[in-house]
């Protein structure tokens, strides 16, 4: 379970990770759908609207909850950056 920065829980109601479903990836809502499919789309320059576009079956909430669960995700971690010269 990720835990906020301050170390109580984080619940997310719209990610959900079944290991039968897409190898156990996390995903929007028990859709095929990866967090990280919807992340990086928003990376590339999509925006909500051209998501939900693409993935008609999302709404904004699972955006915003995408992004959420990402930030935490990468607050549990330590990324290695090169920082350029």
């Amino acid at each position: 379970m990720l835990k906020h920065e301050r170390g109580w829980p984080v619940h997310f109601t719209r990610i959900t990770v079944n290991p039968a479903q897409m190898g156990g990836v996390p995903c929007i809502r028990g859709l095929r759908i990866p967090v990280a499919t919807v992340i990086g789309m928003i990376a590339d320059g999509m925006s909500a609207t051209e998501v939900i576009a693409d993935l008609p079956d999302l709404d904004e909430d699972d955006i915003r909850e995408a992004l959420r669960f990402a930030a935490e995700a990468v607050r549990e971690q330590q990324l290695p950056l090169i920082i350029p010269a």
